[in-house]
């Protein structure tokens, strides 16, 4: 029965479809060029030597093509916020996608967590004497304000982010160009470097693992989906420029660094936010006579902690929002202002990300990363299984596959490979800490700790509903392949027909009506500030 204190249906607030095309793009670049590239890929050619980095990355590379490709399919056909345990629950049962949506959910809030941390560590490089906590507390205020009013806010404040990670990618390969013919820094170098450093086989399995963290995030065009303009046509498009831009980006500066720096510098295996001079981007920048490269690396820096943090608010939001909608978590939680703002999500979120001024007072806070280490991996492993299910509902409910929005290649070898792959990841993520000496049993339960956390909202689900193991799983012919799909059907139409009308439509141009309104909307703060 509907609550009489709510609005009808067609006057409720609805999330509003203000991501473009450009913002989706640039929101899942934004959560992947990042610390990953920046400060942990120097510690991969440490391990693995250039030539094994390469390998590595192009491997995993590889496997998140193929997730990509899943979720792109489901993505477009039923563009949902929060779409990872929406999909899990509804293609194969309902407990799985619990578990996925309140895993996903808790990740990115202890993302958010940590990168007010990191924030408050890079601030540290140039003035050493303010205490941590502030900077989390302006950090902190700053995500908020970017998420609370509209998600074109976020959506425009990821691409500015984004934008200025693309450049300084843009730029570092020029640089790393002109220093190995010896245009700059005097020394011709050519591939002498990378055949000295070649490929390190007991440290290829590591990078593996690196590589796999230093990805995740491309999984973020799901949950903007659902606030995408026009899905059918964005999401597929930003799914495949995404992949290859980041790519080509991790690909083309790891070969750049192998090509000029040594893989047995130990300024590379030092990788830490904390210290951006031995960043590998840092160390090229100097060869190429740039003395100020650890003070512009440290400010491109600060810019991936804010991008990731506004990432991860609106994530733990959106994933929120959608559990609430399923009635998977408490109701208040569905409310929307009337800018289509979660707003008790957003709150909540931030919430957890006062966690951050609790680590301030422990040392770096690096300790909440062990809390959702493996969750990535875990949301990627829904991603190919609900795609798995998805397909062949489709074929047991004898629909069209030629009708799909968008149709992922090479089913089902995409979606079986991606997940044996993570599996892979998701079990030798403890490598290094199974063959330590000593071993460590607190670094090896670190490890692995998102694993029972995951389990425990899994079978707490099954207790609740008094579900047998296997006794909820979705029959193939029963899986709703429908609901949802009319609203997007909808808003097609409706955008079809706005276009039509006006070719002008959805054109980043200030019109002559908006022109107008700018002096009024002056009069109208000048005189509500005198009143």
């Amino acid at each position: 029965m509907q609550d009489p204190t709510d609005p009808s249906p067609s006057t409720k607030p609805k999330l509003q479809r203000h991501l473009k095309s450009r913002h989706l793009v640039f929101i899942s670049l934004g959560g992947t060029i990042g610390t990953g590239l920046f400060l942990a890929s120097g510690s991969s050619i440490s391990q693995a030597g250039p030539g094994g980095a390469l390998i590595a990355y192009g491997l995993i590379g590889i496997m998140v093509f193929f997730m990509m490709e899943s979720l792109g399919e489901m993505a477009t056909y039923l563009p949902i916020s929060g779409s990872f345990n929406n999909y899990a629950g509804r293609f194969i049962e309902p407990a799985l996608g619990f578990a996925l949506g309140w895993n996903y959910f808790y990740n990115w809030s202890v993302t958010l967590a940590v990168e007010l941390v990191a924030g408050g560590m890079v601030m540290e490089y140039w003035l050493p004497h303010v205490p941590n906590y502030v900077w989390s507390i302006i950090f902190l205020l700053f995500v908020m304000s970017l998420n609370v009013f509209s998600v074109k806010g976020y959506g425009e404040a990821e691409y500015w982010f984004a934008m200025i990670k693309v450049l300084v990618v843009l730029i570092f390969v020029l640089l790393g160009i002109l220093v190995d013919t010896g245009v700059l820094g005097g020394v011709y170098i050519g591939l002498d470097t990378f055949r000295y450093g070649g490929i390190q086989a007991a440290g290829i399995l590591p990078t593996f693992l690196t590589a796999s963290f230093s990805f995740q995030g491309t999984e973020l065009i799901g949950v903007a989906a659902g606030e995408s303009e026009n899905p059918s046509r964005n999401v597929p498009r930003a799914i495949k420029q995404v992949f290859w831009r980041i790519l080509l980006f991790y690909i083309l500066s790891m070969f750049i660094v192998g090509l000029i720096v040594p893989y047995d510098d130990p300024d590379l295996l030092k990788s830490s936010i904390s210290d951006v001079s031995v960043s590998p981007f840092t160390l090229v920048f100097k060869k190429a006579g740039l003395d100020g490269a650890a003070h512009f690396m440290n400010a491109v820096i600060l810019t991936t902690v804010l991008s990731a943090g506004n990432s991860g608010l609106y994530a733990s939001s959106r994933t929120l929002f959608d559990l609430a909608n399923e009635r998977k978590a408490p109701h208040v939680f569905s409310k929307l202002t009337r800018f289509g703002v979660p707003i008790y999500c957003v709150l909540l979120t931030s919430a957890i990300g006062m966690l951050a001024f609790l680590t301030s007072l422990f040392g770096n806070g690096l300790w909440l990363v062990n809390i959702s280490g493996v969750a990535g991996l875990i949301a990627w492993l829904g991603i190919a299984a609900a795609h798995w299910r998805f397909r062949l509902a489709y074929r047991a409910q004898n629909r069209r596959e030629d009708e799909l929005p968008f149709k992922a290649r090479w089913f089902p070898f995409g979606p079986i490979f991606t997940f044996l792959v993570c599996l892979f990841v998701l079990v030798g993520q403890g490598y290094n800490s199974w063959f330590a000496d000593p071993i460590s049993a607190s670094d090896i339960i670190a490890c692995y700790i998102g694993i029972p956390v995951f389990f425990l909202f899994y079978f707490g689900y099954k207790l609740w509903k008094r579900e047998g193991l296997f006794s909820a799983i979705i029959p193939l012919e029963e899986i709703d392949l429908d609901s949802g799909r009319e609203e997007i059907i909808r808003h097609t139409m409706e955008l079809d027909e706005r276009k039509r009308l006006d070719p002008l439509e959805g054109v980043s141009i200030l019109k002559p009506s908006t022109w107008k309104r700018i002096p009024r909307t002056l009069t109208s703060w000048r005189d509500a500030t005198h009143n």
